[in-house]
């Protein structure tokens, strides 16, 4: 049995993951607007997979009996001044729901809560991921600097990303 404080940390959690991907959109549209159509295609859907593990928290809580509880989705940063800005701001971002996922098992270890922890053990997984996937975008694009061809390149790549990439 989930505990309030378990419960709330969930709730918390799965609106963190709402909010990045909220933050992902604003990146994306930052791109949208600057004409880097294949970067933009990158956070959308980026945020379309936040979206997806923000929902899995929210059917956790609703097959443990629980309620999810939406939070007031904060306005995201809007304007960037480069496109590696974006992916800096996303790897903090990345940084704090990793923190927060910590934070959360720690308090179901803390209450012996196994199925959580079994629960939780995918999201650590796929923050390593992310954290990694960033640190690797900022080193390209600073490897690439203004070099406008690599630019273009690397953004043709960006832009065929398909969800669940």
């Amino acid at each position: 049995m989930l505990s309030e404080k378990l419960v709330d940390a969930l709730n918390h959690q799965m609106n963190i993951e709402f909010q990045a991907a909220h933050d992902y959109m604003a990146m994306a549209a930052y791109c949208h607007y600057t004409s880097y159509d294949g970067f933009a295609n990158f956070f959308l859907m980026q945020a379309q997979e936040e979206r997806e593990h923000g929902m899995k928290v929210y059917t956790y809580l609703n097959d443990k009996g629980k309620q999810a509880l939406f939070a007031d989705v904060k306005a995201p940063k809007a304007k960037f001044n480069t496109l590696l800005e974006t992916f800096e701001a996303a790897l903090e971002q990345e940084k704090k729901v990793t923190k927060s996922y910590y934070d959360v098992y720690g308090i179901a270890q803390d209450e012996r809560e196994y199925q959580t922890l079994s629960f939780l053990n995918w999201f650590l997984d796929e923050q390593v991921e992310e954290e990694s996937m960033f640190e690797t975008h900022i080193d390209y694009l600073k490897r690439i600097q203004d070099d406008s061809n690599a630019l273009y390149i690397y953004e043709q790549e960006l832009g065929k990303r398909k969800a669940g990439e």
